[in-house]
């Protein structure tokens, strides 16, 4: 079994642009392509875990979503990054459903069918949903400060996760024993 990073997207990877529908507006944050070529590079499965509550709103249609997603998938294997897979809950956050974060459907799929070790993984999030998923499945959870980090940094402290700036900068958060 392998370790992974298990990823939000907006806010995290790409800016948080509310409710993004079209892949040209994909933009990544700041040290984000870094500090994923540092953890590819350091041998993790890199698996994007997303709320698109935006579909089930009918804001826009899962095509889009898709496109979205393939437009990322697209400009990071540009340059060097494969990603193993990308997971997203299409519900409206009143569904009820498993794959909301924080409940643990997703990274539960994703581990099944990519073959993880969850209990040796990483939820890196911009939300406290991210880091009460990380909790949920047993992963070790990192908020990052970009997005809307910086609105949650004060409860992940309390909380004993780890807080940092960037993906680069949760880079240092990975490597620790």
């Amino acid at each position: 079994m392998k370790r992974a990073i298990f990823l939000d997207c907006d806010g995290t990877i790409i800016v948080d642009k509310g409710y993004l529908s079209d892949p040209h507006d994909v933009m990544f944050e700041p040290d984000a392509v870094a500090g994923l070529r540092a953890m590819a590079a350091s041998g993790f499965a890199l698996v994007v875990v997303s709320n698109q509550s935006g579909i089930g709103r009918g804001l826009f249609p899962r095509t889009a979503a898709d496109a979205v997603n393939g437009r990322l998938a697209e400009m990071l294997l540009q340059r060097g990054i494969a990603l193993a897979g990308i997971y997203i809950c299409p519900h409206a956050p009143d569904a009820g459903c498993h794959c909301r974060k924080p409940q643990p459907g997703l990274i539960l799929q994703a581990s099944a069918e990519l073959d993880l070790d969850i209990n040796g993984s990483f939820m890196i999030g911009d939300k406290q949903c991210d880091l009460e998923l990380a909790r949920n499945v047993g992963a070790t959870g990192i908020l990052l400060t970009t997005g809307a980090g910086a609105k949650t940094e004060g409860w992940a402290r309390e909380n004993g996760f780890g807080v940092c700036t960037s993906l680069l900068d949760a880079m240092g958060c990975v490597q620790k024993p």
